[in-house]
């Protein structure tokens, strides 16, 4: 089967999944936490750009696109499972650059990414402004000849701006715009959820945050739940306890326990 047919394969799963019952798509930080993530028998992955980041030493947002599809193409050459890249604003306030940011994610293997209305250096983007790059994303998306899904993200509350109202607002335009999924991370209140679901017409995706449960946001409507950079900060802080006891007390004891990671690893 040559490249572009499994890309394609992999397009028609990913566009499946939305079809389907509600599923997790966790996020790996590198090529060795995707393949223990397929191990563990999941469906689909979805890059984290602030796990990434970490992986280079540096914080969220501090990336360039050419880094991103590097990684994207390891992350996708790791495993057999479709791959959704976190894209940011892509790379670039205009609607030209989320249009590149999408070419340049489905040439390194991507099935799927995400664009957002956030700007590191400007804030929030105008809604006007933030449909003309959502637009520009659907309509580079479509020119691929298989079914990329783009997600439109409405960053709100992660951003300190709490307006439900708002984020509904953003994201029945970015429907109409043409977005296949529809995403407004930091979402907590199971009300809220629902009212985002009820409210639109494509599948929404919850990041997911401790306290959540699966089944509860399933019945709220949401049919993805993705893990955004959490495993990274899971895997971290276990790495910085165990060094906590090595440096202050001199206790390796939880050095211990080793994954199956033959079995995952090639």
């Amino acid at each position: 089967m040559t490249l572009p047919d499994v890309q394609a394969k992999k397009a028609a799963a990913f566009s499946a999944l939305h079809k389907g019952n509600a599923f997790v798509i966790p996020n790996p930080w590198d090529a060795g936490s995707a393949r223990v993530l397929a191990g563990m028998g999941f469906s689909a992955l979805a890059t984290t750009s602030s796990g990434f980041a970490f992986t280079l030493g540096r914080r969220d947002g501090r990336t360039t696109l050419e880094e991103v599809a590097a990684h994207i193409q390891a992350v996708d050459a790791a495993v057999d499972l479709p791959v959704s890249a976190d894209l940011e604003n892509g790379y670039g306030a205009d609607p030209e650059s989320a249009a590149r940011a999408v070419l340049r994610a489905a040439e390194a293997g991507a099935v799927g990414g995400s664009i957002e209305d956030f700007d590191p250096d400007d804030g929030i983007y105008d809604i006007e402004h933030a449909v003309d790059r959502v637009a520009a994303a659907v309509q580079a998306a479509h020119s691929l000849g298989f079914p990329f899904m783009l997600t439109a993200r409405a960053e709100n509350h992660i951003r300190g701006r709490d307006d439900v109202r708002d984020t509904i607002r953003r994201l029945q335009a970015f429907q109409d715009a043409g977005a296949d999924v529809l995403y407004a991370p930091g979402l907590r209140n199971l009300d809220d959820i629902r009212e985002v679901c009820a409210s639109t017409a494509r599948p929404v995706n919850v990041l997911a945050l401790p306290g959540m449960r699966m089944r509860d946001l399933a019945d709220a409507g949401v049919r993805r739940v993705s893990l955004g950079g959490s495993l990274t900060w899971v895997a971290v802080t276990a790495v910085m306890s165990a060094l906590s006891a090595i440096r202050d007390d001199g206790d390796f004891s939880r050095l211990t326990g080793r994954p199956p990671v033959d079995g995952w690893l090639g």
